[in-house]
């Protein structure tokens, strides 16, 4: 039995399955164009440990990541499983920011795409232009930029600025979202970058954009809280992350390895 195959045998099934679940959101992520080669990060807390959480081998694309891959760290960044691979020193600052914070966080995903990145360099960022973005509006704050994110202090001031939501615009960087589940934390990825790409769009256009009235801003800002909290009708990522998973499945299998 390989070193491998063995660590396999030591961990619980429900580490196997929150594995099996991030490896799936890193292949999602390729297929969907928001990789940046080796760089950004997705992680996922361990169930039953509070204090440790799943990251990737920094060094493997996207699409060669699986679930035996994926690197377990504590909240200081020890590797806690066999591995020949390092972990990205950003990756680390700012996913175990959150993850230390907000114990209800399971998964932090962050993003460099073109449409993202390209938003976030905006002084007023995501603007109400659009339907879809005033649902990521309804939770989005913003976070300035610090450069590069190694070090340790700047956690504090993700966390404060992230607060309660789900999307944090990171300026002059890229985009972050989190949830409670995988799927969660996708769909608002999915969500945002979407917001972002129909605003570069419509800026691109080079024609006088239709203004959404304010007071139709806060109704339908409001009705998005509503119907996207967990016991609205519609919470996030419940019914399209086993969609996605199976379009994945369609694809390639081989993340589950």
């Amino acid at each position: 039995m390989s070193v491998a195959e063995d660590y396999r045998e030591q961990m619980t099934e429900a580490e196997w399955q929150a594995r099996v679940d991030l490896a799936a959101a890193y292949r999602l992520v390729d297929m969907f164009g928001w990789t940046d080669l080796l760089g950004t990060h997705l992680s996922v807390r361990v169930p039953d440990a509070k204090d440790q959480f799943l990251i990737n081998p920094y060094g493997l694309l996207f699409e060669e990541i699986t679930a035996s891959s994926l690197i377990k760290v504590d909240e200081e960044g020890n590797v806690l499983s066999p591995t020949e691979y390092d972990v990205n020193p950003a990756g680390f600052v700012i996913h175990s920011a959150v993850h230390m914070a907000q114990p209800d966080i399971a998964c932090v995903m962050h993003t460099h795409t073109a449409a993202g990145t390209g938003v976030a360099t905006q002084k007023d960022g995501i603007l109400p232009l659009t339907q879809h973005a005033l649902a990521v509006i309804a939770t989005t704050s913003y976070h300035d930029y610090e450069g590069i994110a190694t070090d340790l202090d700047e956690r504090e001031r993700i966390v404060r600025d992230l607060g309660d939501n789900r999307v944090l615009v990171l300026r002059n960087h890229g985009l972050l979202t989190v949830g409670r589940t995988v799927g969660e934390a996708f769909v608002w990825m999915y969500r945002a970058e979407r917001a972002c790409r129909m605003q570069l769009a419509c800026q691109q256009a080079g024609v006088e954009l239709v203004q959404i009235p304010q007071d139709i801003q806060d109704i339908t800002i409001e009705r998005n809280r509503e119907a996207n909290a967990p016991g609205g009708h519609r919470p996030v990522g419940i019914r399209e992350w086993p969609a996605l998973l199976r379009k994945l499945d369609r694809a390639d299998q081989s993340y589950k390895t």
